[in-house]
């Protein structure tokens, strides 16, 4: 049986040099967000197959009306423009010098969110991953008839969630990726993901301290990461692969998306074993208490 746990404080450092980063990067700069959560119209066009246009010459359109502008590709053929909200007058404006540069489009949408819907939306997605997390910790901590699961679980979960936004933190400073609805998506799908694989990890933990409550804590928790280890690691590679083909084949829109998953599902997987397994010893050993007792 392989010792993992007396490697513990090496996971934690390695944890704490993988989030550190991204945590200097959130204080100092924080998340960009996009117009989901500031404010402004998402406009999206298709133009002819025999139109050269690409996205610098749109986006120059509204630059020169006095609109900055940010333009992707979401498909052939077709551009998505996210800029300052506007006007139906200011948007006949630009589809007429838009007509000019790009020849005849179609309109696929127009949406227009004001600044103070913008903000309302970002304190209730705030809220809700709020919401999920203590949920989450309850939970489990009722299903295991112990707080210390719980409190393990959600440790987890927070290391999950500060490489997640530490990473988008600072693709946003370097890169300019901005962070929308779809993103906070992916925050809870990773919390949930993350919380699925600790559950698994710490079933096992209980089921072998049942069967044999006279074994030492850290045995019982290095057996039942052994036995689970591959489960898991075969469980998240079925869903990275897929992600990545997304990622490398997919649309421009949903990049940064299916991005937000990758990172969550990889380091959901890592947390789940090398995070939450040595919190739940050490918070265990802390409180003085064996396997069998709890």
């Amino acid at each position: 049986m392989i010792n993992f746990m007396r490697y513990k404080w090496f996971f934690f450092l390695f944890s704490a040099l993988v989030i550190g980063p991204g945590l200097i990067s959130l204080v100092l700069f924080g998340l960009k967000p996009s117009i989901d959560f500031t404010g402004g119209t998402l406009w999206e066009i298709e133009v002819s197959q025999q139109s050269a246009a690409n996205n610098e010459q749109v986006e120059q359109v509204l630059e020169e009306e006095g609109f900055s502008s940010e333009v992707q590709s979401s498909g052939e053929n077709r551009f998505l423009i996210r800029t300052m909200p506007l006007d139906v007058s200011q948007k006949n404006l630009i589809s007429g010098e838009l007509l000019k540069v790009v020849g005849e489009f179609a309109e696929i949408r127009f949406e227009t969110l004001g600044p103070r819907i913008g903000r309302e939306l970002l304190q209730k997605a705030l809220l809700g991953v709020v919401l999920a997390i203590f949920a989450l910790a309850a939970y489990i901590a009722y299903r295991f008839a112990n707080i210390v699961y719980g409190l393990a679980a959600i440790l987890a979960v927070f290391h999950d969630m500060l490489v997640l936004l530490g990473t988008f933190s600072l693709l946003g400073y370097f890169f300019g990726i901005e962070i929308d609805t779809l993103f906070v998506t992916a925050v809870l799908t990773t919390l949930s993901f993350s919380v699925h694989d600790t559950i698994v990890v710490f079933d096992r933990i209980r089921e072998i301290g049942r069967k044999t409550a006279e074994s030492n804590l850290e045995q019982v928790v290095n057996q039942a990461v052994g036995e689970t280890l591959v489960r898991s690691l075969n469980n998240s590679l079925t869903i990275i692969f897929m992600l990545t083909a997304l990622f490398v084949l997919g649309g421009e829109t949903l990049r940064w998306f299916v991005f937000a998953l990758l990172v969550g599902t990889i380091t959901g997987t890592y947390s789940s074993t090398f995070t939450a397994a040595p919190l739940l010893l050490v918070l265990k050993s802390l409180r003085g208490k064996t396997l069998g007792n709890s």
